[in-house]
């Protein structure tokens, strides 16, 4: 990303940009970035956009061999092209020689980098994969955005918050928004606050429900159940995140009886630091035949939906019931 930011400070750029990657939003933001410092706003005559898999390579070369109208540059802009998934080989042979007043800006979901597009665009032009960013450099960036406003946070209520937000930049982005509104006129930030105006993720209300099916709270997990019912979330999205939490838990296991330590653990995973301390206590709630067994029933019932032994809604409410029901529901 940095060499971004040098290629515009320089105003020496390539002939061609990919950006690709799960960030979304630091890949837009780049995006506007680039394409605003290559050509104005409203130069409507030398900037074009493709979106979409129905891309027609024809048609951006033709374009593209256009002199631009009275400016510096021509530059095309294309998304979601699945240029670097699947053949475009008329590209791949165009990225070999470009005209020098062209820039080609790229910005996949995915890519293949043994692809033709790939190699032919590092040979040209750079690529910039845009990552999940970790625990320190989100904390960082939210301390900068709360600073602008006047704002302060503490480390535990920082860490309470992401584990309502997720890592997603752009979720994080909306929820300090609504934060920021309902602390106006005050300088800190409290979990209180957090708690009265932050949406909960999806995957983190599944970990709650776990939570309270690990601590035997038959009601409070059915509760969560079905508040993500009434949330229009699909029995079968909940089936598969339910499956995929005993996964991890049962790997935070596995990684403790290593001896791995939290940052270990959280690489080794893929969760974050923050999260995978909320993860341990749980984990050794279980034993691994257990979890083992749990990811096992999740596999089998879904597999039951699919083949219509049992409704989709019905299959997740007998496994909450199942690993929660020991006489001492609350």
């Amino acid at each position: 990303m940095k060499s971004i930011l040098e290629d515009i400070k320089n105003q020496d750029y390539k002939r061609a940009y990919l950006f690709y990657g799960d960030e979304e939003y630091l890949k837009n933001q780049y995006k506007n970035r680039l394409k605003n410092a290559l050509v104005p706003e409203d130069d409507t005559m030398n900037f074009s956009r493709f979106e979409g898999k129905g891309t027609d390579s024809r048609q951006v070369i033709d374009l593209a061999e256009t002199m631009p109208f009275f400016a510096e540059r021509r530059v095309i802009l294309m998304e979601n092209t699945g240029f670097f998934k699947n053949k475009a080989d008329e590209m791949a042979d165009y990225l070999a020689n470009l005209p020098d007043y062209l820039v080609l800006l790229f910005v996949e979901e995915e890519v293949d980098k043994r692809s033709r597009m790939y190699k032919a665009l590092q040979k040209c032009g750079r690529a910039v994969e845009f990552v999940t960013q970790d625990e320190k450099t989100l904390m960082t960036w939210i301390l900068g955005m709360l600073k602008k406003e006047g704002k302060k946070i503490t480390r535990p209520d920082m860490e309470l918050f992401l584990e309502k937000t997720g890592t997603d930049m752009g979720n994080i982005a909306m929820e300090l928004e609504k934060l920021q509104s309902y602390t106006m006129g005050r300088e800190i930030i409290t979990a209180k606050d957090i708690e009265a105006v932050c949406t909960t993720q999806i995957t983190n209300r599944i970990f709650d429900m776990i939570r309270a099916v690990t601590e035997k709270k038959q009601r409070k997990a059915l509760e969560l159940y079905y508040d993500l019912l009434s949330l229009k979330e699909p029995p079968m999205r909940i089936l598969f995140l339910l499956a995929r939490q005993f996964n991890l838990l049962l790997q935070v296991k596995e990684l403790l009886a290593e001896q791995c330590d939290q940052q270990t653990i959280a690489k080794r995973t893929g969760l974050s630091p923050f999260v995978v301390k909320n993860y341990i206590p749980l984990s050794r709630q279980y034993e691994r035949e257990e979890l083992e067994k749990a990811v096992g029933d999740c596999v089998q019932m879904e597999e039951d939906v699919k083949t219509g032994k049992i409704g989709d809604t019905l299959s997740v409410e007998l496994l909450i019931i199942r690993y929660s029901g020991d006489g001492s529901a609350s």
